[in-house]
């Protein structure tokens, strides 16, 4: 069996200030062409590394094409993105004929003339190998799960965020498609609107819950797959929302009556599931008054996985003009403060403007008195892979009783080494602030007495009634109270 594997991905916010262009592939994160499945373990190519060691243990043959990806950002610029598409889908046709296509693509792409990228490459992927030769998709749990992903391939989804359950997922993707290309299953696809835009944590209940029911429905009375894309929605795209896809042999309608059932499930908990979210002094005011510490909190809005520019200043100004001592603030994107800090060495005091230089979205700079603390050239914290993610050269500075991270390249925080790699201790602090939405919470949640989210302000908010969209036409949740009411 030849089988054909590709990664392309990226995750899109429309209304991110920070233009995504060809270097943000090529330069800010490894590129590779034929090889990225034998390259170390990454967030974008663990699925192609999956692919190739289980071919060769049973035997296929492996054609490989590109593993591309880059920080979420705004639209890609459309020349860029037809470049590394069309790269992808030449290697394909050269590759012909095979007997089954294995793509790992995020679900939320958007460039310059495509709101669907995913939708779009798979759509001319199944022209080229025609009706028969099955098509497997891995996709991000914040995905746009749009009719031409459906109609085109056999998608799976993350089932976990954080999403550390990207090997397994690849898993699936390659069980379904070998078993489908040796003629044992026949995959039939569903999907079903849910009208609702949202966050879904999954390791706390009742989502804990709901997904582990979910999982349990796989491998039983026919259902081979059972996936809930939450949606990403910081897109402005027609598809954006929380949707369910169930993967059935040979009968749709009980895949529609499953993806249905589970809709409504997930529907009666919109309630339960919401997580809420502190002002910025009332989150301090709670970490001041916990008993013990430490205690993080989440500057969500602020997220650079959620294409912010994570250089926002509104929570750092409020711990120092209150005058809050033994806090950590991380992980701010200033190459020029970095830079200053590496020029004036370890030990050096200096006055230093930090963060605010992307837009209104990241406040005023501040001016803060520091000391230089640490200067680390290839600083990285662990990712979500077993990988290492990378700040590139980054400083850790103290301003009279705050520790502060900054980093040359932008990434949100996943492990506490993102600050203890440095050299900065997490277990003395009163209060840790995070840049990061929820990946965080494996590596942060056991050493934290608690963990709060603050609604601070920024490119990736949580207010979703009042996200301007101007390309969703129909109702959703919680914008309107019963969606399905004026349908």
């Amino acid at each position: 069996m030849k089988i054909f594997i590709a990664s392309y991905l990226t995750e899109t916010n429309t209304w991110s200030p920070i233009p995504t262009g060809r270097n943000a592939f090529v330069v800010d994160k490894p590129f590779y062409r034929t090889d990225g499945s034998r390259a170390p373990a990454s967030g974008a190519n663990v699925p192609l590394i999956v692919w190739r060691r289980n071919a060769e243990r049973d035997g296929h043959m492996i054609v490989e094409s590109i593993c591309a990806t880059t920080e979420p950002s705004a639209a890609i610029v459309r020349q860029v993105y037809e470049e590394f598409r069309d790269m992808l889908l030449d290697d394909l046709r050269a590759a012909l004929p095979v007997d089954g296509v294995m793509l790992f693509l995020h679900g939320a792409m958007v460039a310059e003339g495509y709101d669907d990228c995913e939708g779009d490459v798979l759509a001319r992927v199944r022209a080229i190998v025609g009706p028969d030769v099955p098509v497997g998709v891995e996709l991000d749990l914040h995905c746009h799960l749009t009719p031409a992903i459906c109609d085109n391939a056999i998608p799976v989804i993350f089932k976990e965020y954080p999403h550390v359950d990207g090997a397994a997922r690849a898993e699936e993707v390659y069980t379904l498609v070998t078993r489908t290309a040796r003629g044992e299953i026949r995959p039939v696809v569903a999907l079903h609107d849910c009208r609702m835009i949202g966050m879904w944590r999954t390791p706390v209940h009742p989502v804990r819950g709901f997904v582990d029911r979910m999982a349990a429905h796989e491998g039983k009375d026919g259902i081979l797959s059972v996936s809930f894309g939450h949606g990403f929605p910081w897109s402005d795209v027609a598809d954006v929302g929380a949707k369910f896809v169930v993967v059935a042999n040979g009968d749709r309608e009980k895949a529609r009556a499953l993806a249905a059932r589970l809709a409504r499930e997930i529907w009666d908990l919109r309630e339960k599931t919401l997580t809420p979210h502190d002002s910025i002094d009332g989150a301090i005011d709670f970490a001041l008054a916990a008993p013990k510490g430490p205690v993080t909190l989440a500057d969500v809005a602020d997220n650079a996985g959620g294409g912010a520019p994570s250089d926002s200043t509104f929570v750092l100004r409020r711990l120092v003009e209150r005058g809050v001592k033994g806090a950590a603030i991380g992980c701010i994107w200033d190459p020029v403060a970095v830079a200053f800090c590496g020029e004036a060495g370890i030990g050096a005091a200096l006055n230093l403007r930090i963060g605010g230089k992307s837009g209104p979205v990241s406040g005023l700079p501040i001016d803060l008195r520091v000391t230089v603390r640490a200067i680390v050239d290839d600083h990285s914290q662990g990712g979500l892979s077993g990988d290492r993610a990378h700040y590139g050269r980054s400083a850790w500075v103290h301003a009279d009783g705050i520790d502060i991270i900054l980093t040359s390249k932008r990434q949100q925080v996943f492990q506490p080494d993102a600050f203890t790699g440095l050299g900065c201790t997490l277990h003395d602090k009163r209060i840790i602030v995070v840049k990061s939405m929820q990946h965080f919470f494996t590596g942060f949640a056991p050493i934290s007495a608690a963990v709060r989210y603050i609604a601070a302000p920024g490119t990736v908010g949580a207010e979703f009634a009042n996200l301007p969209y101007t390309k969703l036409t129909r109702p959703y949740w919680p914008r309107v109270e019963n969606p399905f009411a004026t349908s």
